[in-house]
């Protein structure tokens, strides 16, 4: 398979709105080894077909592309990553590009312990792991699974094996886990993490998203401001989706509130499923077929083409459009949950959510 000449300078993509094309969320894996209410609470789902699955040499070749044309954030996710077996041997191809700049994984971290030593050798620069709740039993009520000590214990394995940059990501969840966001704060300085609280989003279908649930960026900062104090804004240029805070004695944070306070503006990430459909949005419900193209031997200029023409039309500013429903009253689930078992791309954990 043959790859493009690499140009120095690239110009950037940018799509309709002048967001650039720069972040690309590689999804390895439908598989997720929990089934967290707020993501896929059911126990059985239609699952991508194996024979589609990309290849690692089909993803690192379609990763090129992208960082071709100005990517240079790559982010592995699932499902569970870690459940696509060799994971180390894609991590090893992709390093090797020098166009990535940041290469990260976001992991349950259930197998994290086993394979982080792996992952660090063979290149990863970073790694978020999600922790909803430092309460065991409230890790089974959510997840329906009792793994929550190897979670905390593949957290402890990633500042021992050398990895820098930890960060936490919490779905924050009124009436489940408010009462714990000083706490998981008081966990992340301990280990050296940087605690990311998500506003709990109508995303999927299968969900049991109620606006009512949502644990908003003004109720986080009120909350933490009562047990903390004053609470400072950290001033920076970033696309990231976290506005991050500074509490008094230096630790910082962050909050994505994604449902109150959309960040469609500056939104430069697209999704590529682990069968190699590219999605522009996190909410899109219609996606574009970067594997057909390549198994059939169209030539690598033609994909690279093919991305830059779709970005550049892309419109997408679905959290926006989400938020825009609340004023008819009718920011329901986002797909009814027959139409996911028709359509396995809809689900949030076959594109990376």
């Amino acid at each position: 398979m043959s790859r493009l000449p690499a140009p120095a300078d690239l110009p950037t993509v940018a799509d309709t709105f002048g967001r650039p094309l720069r972040s690309l969320r590689l999804s390895v894996t439908d598989r997720c080894n929990l089934r967290c209410n707020y993501c896929m609470p059911e126990e059985e789902y239609t699952w991508l077909p194996r024979e589609t699955l990309l290849t690692f040499e089909e993803m690192d070749a379609l990763t090129s592309l992208f960082t071709e044309l100005g990517v240079d954030k790559v982010r592995l996710t699932g499902g569970e990553p870690l459940l696509r077996k060799d994971l180390p041997v894609l991590v090893g191809m992709l390093a090797k590009n020098a166009r990535i700049k940041d290469l990260a994984l976001t992991t349950n971290g259930i197998l994290l312990a086993e394979h982080a030593q792996a992952l660090f050798d063979a290149g990863l620069h970073r790694v978020t792991v999600s922790l909803d709740t430092l309460n065991p039993d409230r890790f089974k009520a959510l997840t329906r699974r009792e793994t929550h000590g190897r979670v905390l214990q593949g957290i402890e394995a990633v500042a021992r094996t050398g990895f820098t940059g930890l960060k936490l990501d919490t779905v924050a969840i009124r009436g489940f886990n408010d009462d714990e966001l000083a706490d998981l704060i008081e966990y992340g300085k301990r280990i050296g993490a940087e605690v990311r609280f998500i506003e709990y989003m109508d995303v999927g279908g299968a969900t049991d998203w109620s606006m009512e649930k949502v644990l908003s960026r003004t109720a986080i900062l009120h909350a933490l401001g009562q047990k903390y104090g004053s609470i400072e804004a950290v001033v920076e240029e970033s696309s990231a989706p976290a506005q991050r805070f500074l509490l008094p004695d230096g630790t910082t944070f962050g909050i994505i509130p994604s449902t109150t306070m959309p960040f469609c503006a500056a939104c430069d990430r697209s999704r590529l499923t682990a069968d190699g459909m590219w999605y522009l949005c996190l909410y899109a419900k219609q996606g574009f077929d970067l594997r057909q193209p390549l198994r059939d031997g169209v030539p690598l200029e033609e994909i690279a083409s093919l991305i830059r023409s779709v970005w550049q039309a892309r419109k997408d500013r679905g959290a926006e459009e989400r938020k825009a429903l609340e004023r008819f009253g009718t920011r329901e689930n986002l797909i009814e949950i027959e139409k996911l078992r028709l359509d396995p791309h809809l689900e949030m954990h076959a594109r990376g959510g």
